[in-house]
């Protein structure tokens, strides 16, 4: 499975399932039809678009987005969900963090309580399962798989899949100053209404 196939499948879960557990249904049914080098393939390339994402800069956007901090776990299903949202609109907000801010996933959490994003939470950790899951239900030991996945995974990386720190220089998104002329539109659109009290990603 090459690049191309892989945001194929994320489109093609995006026009056929309106939430996250749906996509997964899908996606997780597209895969069972696939062979196992496809499926471990598939975590391969997620894998490595997550790690496009892994910047101090989206950091700082996932921290504006969850009012002022955001977790280290909760980071990574943030960039999870990022990929959710598509081929183009995640090229641009890796190019530019700020880009979220026409993204209609973000501009539906505005001016709403947290408590209240439900299905519009902006993190997608099970979608780093679903491949995992294919896996064991077409080798048959569902229940213990996950070795076998994951050095499957890591031979087909070829030893390129660990991961350093993010990228970039680490900025405090609380500095007013600071992102006003880094993230405008998000700043602008998630205004911290408190610099004492921090709201945390979910875990």
């Amino acid at each position: 499975m090459d690049i191309d196939s892989f945001w194929e499948l994320i489109e093609e879960c995006r026009r056929h399932a309106p939430g996250p557990d749906e996509r997964l249904a899908w996606l997780r049914g597209e895969l069972l039809r696939r062979s196992l080098p496809e499926v471990v393939q598939f975590q391969v390339r997620l894998d490595g678009v997550t790690h496009e994402a892994f910047t101090w800069d989206l950091w700082a956007a996932a921290d504006r987005i969850f009012g002022g901090w955001c977790s280290d776990d909760g980071f990574c299903y943030f960039g999870l969900w990022m990929v959710g949202l598509g081929r183009e609109a995640f090229s641009r907000a890796v190019a530019d963090p700020d880009a979220l801010a026409d993204a209609p996933e973000v501009q539906r959490l505005v001016g709403r309580p947290r408590e209240m994003w439900n299905d519009d939470w902006p993190g997608w950790e099970s979608l780093d399962y679903v491949a995992m899951e294919a896996y064991g239900v077409l080798t048959g030991v569902d229940d213990d798989c996950g070795d076998a996945f994951y050095k499957a995974v890591e031979a087909e990386q070829h030893g390129g899949g660990a991961s350093s720190g993010p990228l970039g220089e680490r900025w405090d998104v609380r500095r007013e100053d600071e992102a006003a002329l880094k993230l405008p539109r998000l700043g602008a659109m998630f205004p911290l209404r408190s610099l004492a009290k921090y709201s945390s990603c979910r875990s």
